[in-house]
């Protein structure tokens, strides 16, 4: 079982817990995001993250930081972009149906779906 498999079979299990984060990340690894562009929006966004205090507090939707990252990185070709590769990971997931229900549901809601990914786009350069 490859790599992708076995973490889409956890996910599957409940074995990490919310998966809406992981699978808005997992879609986002499709979009095309120039490494300069993406280092300076997760610079700006930590610099939004020490500004509020301890930077290792715990992340969520609304943080600063992450709504920063969002907005930094927002064209509506990436939205469609990050739109297609949830559709794309729906088809490949049929045989997973809590995977395929949180995808699916991602799908529809890519406002929410772009917040995650970029909250677990925070927390990769965070180291967590």
């Amino acid at each position: 079982m490859e790599p992708a498999a076995e973490l889409l079979a956890a996910i599957e299990g409940g074995e990490l817990g919310d998966p809406l984060a992981l699978l808005a990340y997992i879609a986002g690894q499709e979009l095309e995001l120039p490494a300069a562009e993406l280092g300076g929006a997760r610079r700006r966004a930590l610099l939004q993250r020490a500004a509020g205090g301890d930077p290792r507090r715990e992340r969520d939707l609304d943080d600063r930081a992450v709504k920063a990252l969002a907005l930094d990185l927002h064209t509506e070709a990436r939205r469609r972009e990050l739109g297609d590769a949830l559709d794309g990971l729906a088809l490949l997931v049929g045989d997973l149906p809590r995977v395929r229900s949180a995808v699916v549901f991602l799908a529809a809601d890519l406002d929410l779906a772009w917040r995650l990914f970029m909250l677990a786009l925070l927390a990769e350069e965070l180291g967590s």
